[in-house]
């Protein structure tokens, strides 16, 4: 059995069927922008690796500073315990953060950030004697990831996980923003969205813990990008009821909208942010979940008196040391104009897609970019087709989507527009 079969038969891969698995490439070296397979096939990056290798694969800073850490102390218990790389990325953190938000929580992945973003929540509101606001809004379209607690607030219809409707919490839905990021805003609470959210809360607001969505960017719920000034009223909202507001920034974080957090295009800031994906800067899985002074000072003082999460792998050292790096490259380095240069150039040469047939709509926003068709597109069929045309794209739902790696230089990013253009004329 080759290892490509034993993985066939064997080897469960995000999001497919053993019965019917799809074609998988074997993956043997990263470096720079591209991956390579077994077969000597090259291939240009275009997913960041699912968004987190925003800095290019192998950096050397980042695997520098993993590999003297793990000659000192690859791991130690966070409790009781603290020791620099884990001090040291949080000062960076807090450095890039917008003002409030203070209090940092380690954790292995961006659906736990969600899920201790969502028991931070739910503890605040109990400590403040708030005991029946135990449950969550969100907004349509959704995605906040795929553990048990923040699968209950993705979309229940529309959502990757409406099979599990039933057996999840019941949460309240409010309309998704209409207002797209580029259209002029209006007051009208009807035609904005906020009808929806303030009848929502006004309703539920007494059983509501908090408000969580992704702020500007809905992405694995659509690559749909809505108005900011959305976001400026619903904090007023949720302040006027007594809801905390949760931004859920896995995806959009360090940098891929154009800005440094999708909170810095509103005015206003979260009561907790979830970061993850791109904050080791795609090397391996580490998130943090930053709650205000407000929150956290809340939860530590009524009973029990301690936040009630502590995962066996918190603020594991080599994570925290690849973080630190990735940070510091982004501190230290150009990001804004290599996003605007790779937002203007995907700009340019996305647009001949919108004449295409089967093409329902052509958008960027900084380093994402997204051709929408008017029907399903297939992963399957286009991994060949993404092979050899040596980009790896891996289309879901109606998108064929980039969110390259910020260091892709001009050549390698027309080479990805044009394989999205080409699959938009193909699928």
């Amino acid at each position: 059995m080759t290892p490509l079969e034993f993985d066939a038969h064997h080897l469960w891969h995000p999001y497919t069927s053993v019965t019917a698995p799809g074609p998988t490439h074997m993956a043997v070296r990263t470096e720079g922008v591209r991956i390579y397979l077994e077969d000597g096939t090259a291939m240009i990056d275009a997913m960041s690796s699912w968004w987190s290798a925003i800095h290019g694969h192998n950096h050397p800073a980042i695997i520098g500073a993993v590999k003297a850490q793990l000659d000192q102390m690859p791991h130690v218990m966070f409790g009781g315990l603290t020791h620099p790389p884990a001090v040291e990325l949080g000062q960076r953190l807090l450095a890039m953060l917008p003002e409030g938000l203070t209090r940092i929580f380690y954790c292995d992945s961006g659906s736990v950030a969600v899920e201790v973003a969502m028991k931070m929540a739910v503890q605040y509101q109990h400590s403040i004697g708030q005991t029946g606001r135990s449950r969550f809004a969100s907004i349509r379209s959704g995605y906040h990831g795929d553990t048990w607690k923040a699968m209950s607030v993705c979309d229940p219809v529309t959502g990757m996980h409406h099979i599990f409707k039933g057996a999840l919490s019941v949460q309240h839905f409010v309309d998704t923003p209409p207002i797209a990021f580029w259209q002029d805003w209006v007051e009208d609470p009807a035609a904005n969205g906020l009808a929806s959210l303030a009848a929502c809360l006004e309703t539920h607001g007494s059983e509501i813990a908090a408000l969580i969505l992704e702020p500007v960017v809905q992405g694995a719920g659509g690559m749909y990008f809505y108005h900011p000034e959305y976001l400026n009223a619903a904090r007023a909202l949720c302040n006027a009821h007594g809801v905390l507001l949760i931004f859920d920034e896995i995806a959009t974080g360090f940098g891929r909208t154009g800005k440094a957090f999708a909170t810095d295009h509103t005015q206003i800031t979260p009561d907790i942010i979830c970061l993850g994906k791109a904050i080791t800067g795609g090397t391996m899985s580490f998130a943090a979940t930053v709650a205000s002074d407000n929150v956290a000072e809340g939860i530590g003082g009524a009973e029990p008196g301690v936040f009630m999460h502590g995962p066996t792998f918190m603020g594991n050292p080599l994570a925290c040391a690849a973080a630190g790096a990735s940070l510091a490259l982004l501190q230290e380095g150009d990001w804004q104009a290599q996003v605007a240069r790779i937002e203007a150039q995907m700009a340019a040469e996305l647009a001949p897609a919108r004449d295409l047939p089967g093409v329902a709509d052509v958008r960027v926003l900084g380093a994402i970019g997204v051709i929408e068709m008017d029907h399903t597109v297939s992963a399957a069929q286009a991994h060949p087709i993404s092979k050899e045309l040596g980009v790896w794209l891996r289309p879901f739902g109606r998108n064929i989507y980039t969110m390259p790696p910020f260091v892709t230089e001009p050549d390698d990013l027309s080479r990805i527009t044009g394989a999205m253009v080409h699959l938009a004329g193909v699928l």
